[in-house]
């Protein structure tokens, strides 16, 4: 297979003054997927000349115009063309607590600013734009502006070198919903109902990626995200307060049934 990689020397003044995030204080990471749709494989690269280094420049045999997806779920708030400089065609998505993704050298764009999207949700195609030297797609992921070594289902991608990773983005199908647990530090009670007067029946670690097999109205509660009625069923007689998770909608899931 003939990989095209990019180095991303030049333009490092437009990249610094066009996408650097305000500093703020970063939370537990969402739980990021490989940015391909479920079972496909690519070749992911890191070096340390790439810019910046903790980015990873995915490739495969005839990728032009291959779909793109958001890695976790979140608000879309860049979508913009820096020409034939940087990255060119890019998407930033927000996921919330100081993380943001980046997706640049795109061919085209399947998202707009202010949009929220989920696993699997394509946001635009690989493509070879700015300063790209051939179709690929440089990824990374930010804390608090900064691009941090890059993690997928919480393990760490190879530094450095070339690993082939196999995507499970959006696997759980289009009837269920994922998020990630948000409780700034303890554990989220899982309770045997859609409220808090039900049993406890486990807990979930803050940070945690969950599937959300349906969604239903129980005691108002609280949580980081305001004051929500919702609960999200994630197992059988397993319930979350959805003010405590991180889904990219504010409120139901568009998709996701109702209990």
């Amino acid at each position: 297979m003939r990989k095209r990689w990019l180095s991303l020397a030049s333009g490092a003044a437009v990249l610094a003054a066009a996408v650097l995030v305000p500093a703020a204080p970063a939370l537990a990471a969402p739980t990021f997927k490989v940015p391909f749709p479920c079972n496909q494989s690519w070749s992911g690269q890191t070096r340390t000349n790439h810019s910046p280094a903790n980015a990873i420049d995915f490739n495969r045999t005839d990728d032009l115009g291959d779909p793109v997806v958001a890695s976790a779920p979140g608000t879309v708030d860049v979508v913009t063309n820096l020409g034939d400089t940087s990255y060119g065609k890019y998407v930033r998505i927000n996921h919330g607590g100081g993380w943001t993704t980046y997706y640049a050298h795109l061919n085209a764009f399947n998202v707009s600013v202010g949009q929220t999207v989920g696993y699997g949700r394509v946001i635009g195609y690989v493509g070879t734009t700015g300063g790209s030297t051939g179709p690929h797609l440089h990824y990374e992921q930010r804390s608090s502006g900064s691009a941090v070594k890059i993690k997928f289902n919480g393990a760490q991608a190879l530094y450095w070198g070339t690993k082939t990773y196999t995507s499970d983005n959006g696997c759980a199908g289009a009837d269920t919903g994922a998020g990630t647990v948000n409780t700034a530090g303890a554990a989220l009670t899982v309770r045997s109902g859609p409220g808090t007067g039900y049993s406890a029946v486990g807990t979930v670690a803050d940070g945690a990626g969950v599937t959300i097999y349906c969604q239903t109205s129980g005691t108002s509660v609280t949580g980081t995200y305001g004051t929500s009625s919702i609960w999200d069923r994630i197992g059988s007689g397993r319930f979350i307060s959805d003010a405590y998770v991180y889904t990219g909608y504010d409120g139901y899931i568009t998709g996701v049934p109702r209990c």
